[in-house]
């Protein structure tokens, strides 16, 4: 044998144990990828059913949103109709002050003249007592000047 050859059972010994050296490893990888496949499958059984159950969820859920947009639509609907009436109602309450203030205006100005003229009365009797009375002073004052003149002649 020369040297080449020795070499090369060297080499080949050498590339024998490092095969011997990285087979352990890979059979154990060989195990880690095994266990993760059963894990894989594992999970895609117990998945399938998760997902069904999500999807008669959702289903659920859009059957219970149409319903509540169903009701938000009669909802306003009815506030539609409830803003008519109280559009109406203040119509209404406008026309009632209105006529309010017409009632009352066309009440006050006769009760006014009323009053006026109660006002003017009393005033007018009270001048003319007064008027009375100093009609009476002054004929008293002329009698008593005609009867002191008389008097003094």
């Amino acid at each position: 044998m020369d040297g080449g050859q020795i070499a090369a059972l060297i080499a080949a010994g050498a590339f024998l144990m490092l095969v011997l050296v990285l087979a352990v490893p890979i059979l154990r990888l060989r195990h880690t990828v095994d266990a993760t496949t059963r894990m894989i499958n594992d999970i895609n059984e117990q998945t399938t059913p998760l997902l069904g159950d999500v999807n008669t969820t959702v289903k659920n859920v859009n059957t219970a949103l149409e319903q509540v947009q169903t009701s938000l639509d009669g909802v306003n609907l009815q506030l539609a109709k409830v803003d008519t009436m109280t559009s109406h109602a203040q119509n209404v309450t406008a026309n009632v002050a209105n006529l309010a203030t017409v009632v009352s205006a066309a009440a006050a100005n006769p009760l006014v003249k009323v009053a006026a003229f109660g006002y003017g009365v009393r005033r007018a009797a009270s001048a003319r007592r007064h008027a009375e009375t100093e009609r009476e002073v002054r004929d008293t004052i002329k009698q008593q000047r005609r009867a002191a003149r008389r008097g003094n002649r």
